[in-house]
């Protein structure tokens, strides 16, 4: 079980020198056993504490790498069983299976479709962020060769690698092992040479068994034999059986500190029919699998699930915002108008969007309001005219532009006298209440 503050207290120096951040090794040691800290703050912890510490200041659920580079996949970590508790950590990422038994112009479709897969959504890159490559040919040499192929045409793009046999595997796995793939299939049968390759590689390995109760003995036994990476398969396939086993495996882990079953979830929600495979990756997503797989990658399952994702795994303690500054949109000219927001990201985006669609070259001042929309902001005190002014002053647009008319929501209408009060010589103008109504009002200037 986890270790209790006073507890952990009772290992840390007790000297209080505020190295770590907090103003007391008792205020650090309650952030430790809350898991809100990190051990390694401590510069002074003995070597014997951080011993009994390290497991348990850990994340109930381990922290794991997929692939390496700038697209790597970064799982568990996770400590709460709902997002609203604190927030969820590590989106889950989302992973198509390429057989080795396709054809090679359907397997390059595939790659192609994970590689182009990329869209801007509120300021996030969304993508599928792995290829799955299953062993569904029982040919190790064509397996190896698939794998070759696909880490050669995708460099940057995760894998896993899937099979059974532990002759396939370890060619597979040798020929990619610099980019650190997720070695897929270990179960009772072949545990022992699959611990020894993901060990001998340094690499993550999938374990796979039917039920709780065996899947808790095959990772109990891999860890014996020296893995410590692990991603968990519980053998469940249906909306049912995931709902169950994703929940049992999250609830143990975070409320017992079961470390058994304290590893990120692999699902296989890979369906004939497409509209079923949705809504099994739906449940993947919000009931705690860190690896949702599937079959193909069509748009509009993409940007469904792409949606999901992004909204269960933004932090509600936490609005999205974009940075302030002054955004050009379109040619800018020192005649354009110069308009302004808040920079909250959906506000930002919406305005955004409407500004290009009227054609007309404008600049958007983007306001830190602490990620709150315009009315909220207005409300909280975090856009007045004070800070409007304040904020037009020191961002050296005067020196851009040739006019002196600030374009401000029309939420905020009575803002403006105050606003010319604080910035001499300057006009406000009142624009549209909704942002819709933007390209019209813009237009008609």
């Amino acid at each position: 079980m986890a270790l209790t503050g006073v507890e952990i207290f009772k290992l840390l120096p007790k000297t209080n020198c505020k190295k770590c951040g907090h103003p007391t090794c008792l205020a650090f040691a309650m952030k430790l056993a809350q898991r809100q800290a990190s051990l390694d703050a401590c510069p002074d912890v003995s070597e014997e504490a951080k011993k009994v510490l390290g497991e348990a200041s850990a994340p109930p659920i381990r922290s794991i790498a997929l692939g390496s580079g700038d697209k790597a996949v970064k799982m568990g970590e996770e400590n709460v069983l709902f997002r609203h508790e604190k927030r969820f950590v590590n989106p889950c990422a989302f992973a198509v299976e390429v057989k080795d038994s396709m054809s090679d112009d359907e397997i390059n479709n595939t790659v192609d479709g994970v590689l182009n897969s990329e869209i801007d959504r509120v300021g996030q890159k969304l993508r599928i962020d792995a290829i799955l490559v299953s062993n569904a040919s029982n040919d190790a040499g064509r397996f190896e060769g698939v794998v070759k192929a696909i880490a050669s045409k995708a460099p940057a793009v995760p894998l896993i690698i899937a099979t059974g046999n532990p002759a396939a595997a370890e060619a597979a796995v040798k020929a990619v092992a610099d980019k650190k793939p997720l070695l897929y299939g270990a179960d009772e049968s072949n545990a022992d040479a699959m611990a020894n390759i993901a060990k001998t590689h340094k690499i993550p390995l999938g374990v796979t068994a039917k039920g709780l109760d065996a899947l808790t003995a095959l990772t109990e036994k891999i860890k014996g034999l020296g893995v410590e990476d692990m991603v968990i398969d519980p053998g469940a396939r249906t909306a049912k059986e995931i709902i169950e086993a994703n929940t049992y495996i999250r609830r143990a882990a975070i409320k017992k500190n079961f470390k058994a079953l304290g590893y990120p979830v692999i699902t296989l929600a890979q369906r004939d029919d497409k509209m079923v495979e949705a809504l099994i990756a739906v449940l993947g997503v919000t009931k705690y699998s860190s690896i949702v797989v599937l079959s193909s990658i069509e748009k509009w399952k993409n940007l469904a699930l792409f949606t999901l994702r992004q909204n269960i795994y933004t932090d509600p303690q936490v609005p999205m915002q974009v940075e302030q500054k002054v955004y050009k949109i379109g040619e800018a000219t020192p005649e354009s108008p110069l308009t302004i927001t808040t920079n909250f990201s959906l506000t930002y985006f919406i305005v955004s969007g409407e500004i290009e669609n009227s054609k007309v070259p404008t600049r958007l001042a983007v306001m830190d309001c602490e990620g709150l929309s315009v009315l909220t902001a207005w409300a909280a005190g975090k856009f007045t005219a004070s800070k409007i002014a304040q904020f037009i002053q020191e961002s050296g647009i005067e020196n851009e532009i040739s006019h002196k008319e600030l374009i401000i929501p029309g939420y905020v209408a009575i803002l403006s006298g105050a606003i010319e009060d604080k910035l001499p010589g300057w006009k406000v103008t009142v624009g549209p209440r909704e942002a819709n109504a933007l390209p019209a009002f813009l237009k008609s200037r």
